[in-house]
């Protein structure tokens, strides 16, 4: 996938589907904790996230942070009706993406994440025994 230089992604349509059948058009995309990636969240899972973040200690540093972060940087958007959405410039440079740069669009459970390509492919390029100690705590947790 390439961004255009309005900073728009057209998301495939396997995901758009999904998204706009379970939940409608409105979305919500925001940073990580880590910088790494960004992340799209239908609606309805971004409120649930919201209801799970509203329980915890507003004490707590790790909170504070994620309040400030994650929250404090999410963008409410649509799908056009060509199925792009345009990536706020604030949230593009906190994660390297440019005008005409590649991203890697990875559909998890319940967001998407929306990585520049080069970041996603260091992330992702296989390092010593790493891959191997995934394996055994995903073994270990029952995956």
């Amino acid at each position: 996938l390439k961004v255009d230089d309005k900073g728009r992604i057209v998301i495939p349509a396997q995901f758009r589907d999904v998204i706009r059948g379970n939940y409608g058009r409105k979305i919500f995309i925001t940073c990580t904790v880590n910088d790494e990636c960004l992340q799209v969240f239908p609606d309805k899972e971004w409120e649930a996230l919201m209801t799970k973040v509203a329980a915890l200690p507003r004490s707590s540093d790790a909170v504070k942070y994620f309040m400030r972060k994650v929250v404090g940087s999410a963008c409410e958007s649509e799908f056009d009706r060509h199925g792009r959405v345009v990536i706020p410039p604030i949230l593009r440079d906190e994660v390297g993406i440019v005008a005409d740069s590649e991203v890697v669009l990875t559909g998890l459970s319940d967001r998407l994440e929306v990585w520049e390509r080069q970041r996603w492919e260091r992330m992702f390029r296989p390092v010593g025994g790493e891959v191997r100690q995934y394996e055994t705590e995903l073994a270990r947790l029952g995956v």
